[in-house]
């Protein structure tokens, strides 16, 4: 069962993604974090009096544990704080580690080998139920499985099974200031294609001195915040290649068809802001979340999972903020809605115990039903998939509904099925890096898109 050097070839799934950008410097998987301080079995034995009291209740609540390996650094605090919660109301031992930014693959592959594996993991795309299946515990018919509302974000394996579910969808785009923009004469009614955000985006980057704030927030390639370009911002013209030519599975090459929409796009961001050229090589992703949070720039390529930092460390109006598409250039793309999907996949180890495969349910089970649960995945997660699930007040998912009940056409996640996904972007950073540097051209970028993804597919299936 133990196929970790394949895996370790494989390395497919999403880092810090897919997911996002990392808020803080979480522990690593060796390391003991705030959760795990709090949570330990010895920590959880001197607890309620009826544990004490009458031994059999006690052992039946605290029978077996749960270990989840977050990949999302930017939720690790809501997460440890919601382990702590279960483990004094259950007894039961809930250890949280999350995994560095752009690390969760190696991470997983590590841990996985170890006689104190996960219970719980990420595995959030097809590639990944390719090289993580055999871990995969069968959902259909368990508790949690019957707490979803729709089965649209899970995933499956070659025998029909469910394998790993999404709890949670997500959208992103490029998130607009409004106020910023009236008070340069703009308004976001204005920009409907790339045409348009163009010239808005150009009169601000003209005005930047008078105004006080620029167009663009850093579009930086320092690792956390690259992702948002070699994932999210790829998938422009992976969605749009993938819909002319009707793909519905992992292609072994692309041709690159819309990769001057990717230019298009690129060159607008790194044009009109203040941190331009080989700057932004170590820009990271704080300080682009800073420029736009402190009003110092009008536009920021991210995801509705911002909202809260935004609205929260930054104290930005909720009024004041939107999100619309990321607009290339291509033909028709006013009929365009956001970028969503899902990448968030919750996975149960079968190799754990028969007791920890239960406790791990009943955590889950716990967390999409519970106030304390439902609470924390509206407030960090957005909408999601599950019967007694809350409404989240971010306004970038009513922008994202919106555009659906316009009639507006949803950008996929194309980048879901991208081969070895660390390495194949890296190399892509590493060509947008020399071409932003001006030490480098296009074609560098064409070749590490189309021909890495090749490459990246024949190692991959080798």
């Amino acid at each position: 069962m133990k196929k970790i050097i394949a895996m370790l070839l494989a390395l497919v799934m999403v880092l810090g993604l897919a997911a996002c950008a990392s808020k803080t410097e979480p522990a690593q998987p060796e390391e003991t974090t705030p959760a795990e301080t709090e949570t330990t079995p010895a920590a959880t034995e001197e607890t309620a009096p009826a544990e004490t009291e009458t031994e059999e209740p006690a052992a039946t609540e605290a029978t077996g544990s749960v270990y989840y390996l977050n990949f999302k650094p930017e939720a690790d605090e809501a997460w440890q704080k919601l382990a702590a919660t279960y483990t004094e109301q259950t007894g039961v031992p809930v250890k949280v580690v999350t995994a560095a930014s752009g690390t969760y693959d190696t991470t997983l592959a590590a841990e996985l080998d170890k006689s104190s594996a996960p219970t719980l993991f990420q595995c959030g795309n097809q590639g990944a139920i390719n090289s993580y299946g055999d871990y995969c515990y069968p959902l259909d018919g368990t508790a949690i499985m019957d707490q979803m509302s729709t089965d649209a974000f899970n995933l499956k394996g070659e025998d029909g099974q469910t394998l790993s579910i999404g709890y949670c969808y997500e959208a992103f785009g490029i998130i607009v200031n409004k106020a910023l923009l009236e008070k340069a004469g703009h308004s976001i009614d204005e920009i409907t294609n790339f045409e348009s955000l163009k010239a808005v985006a150009d009169d601000i980057h003209a005005r930047a001195s008078e105004l006080g704030f620029d167009a663009f927030s850093s579009a930086g390639l320092d690792g956390s915040s690259s992702w948002r370009f070699s994932g999210h911002l790829a998938n422009m013209p992976l969605f749009y290649e993938f819909r002319d030519d009707g793909v519905t599975a992992q292609p072994a090459t692309i041709t690159g068809a819309y990769l001057n929409n990717f230019k298009n796009i690129w060159d607008l961001y790194i044009t009109d802001s203040a941190t331009t050229g080989a700057a932004l090589a170590t820009a990271t992703g704080d300080e682009s979340e800073a420029e736009f949070g402190e009003g110092k720039a009008a536009f920021y390529q991210n995801g509705t999972w911002e909202y809260s930092n935004l609205t929260g460390t930054f104290g930005m109006n909720p009024d004041d903020l939107a999100m619309i598409p990321i607009y290339c250039g291509v033909d028709g793309e006013e009929e365009a809605g956001l970028c969503a999907g899902t990448e968030n996949c919750w996975a149960i180890n079968n190799e754990a115990s028969e007791e920890d495969i239960q406790a791990t349910i009943d955590f889950l089970v716990w967390v999409v039903t519970s106030d304390e649960g439902t609470t924390m995945l509206a407030q960090e997660f957005g909408p999601c998939p599950f019967k007694d699930a809350k409404e989240p007040e971010n306004v970038f998912f009513q922008d994202a509904n919106k555009y659906t009940a316009d009639g507006k056409y949803v950008v996929t996640w194309a980048f879901n099925w991208t081969p070895a996904v660390d390495d194949w972007r890296a190399a892509v950073v590493d060509a947008l890096t020399q071409y932003t540097a001006g030490t480098g051209d296009w074609s560098a970028v064409e070749t590490a898109f189309v021909q890495g993804w090749a490459n990246q597919y024949e190692k991959e299936n080798a």
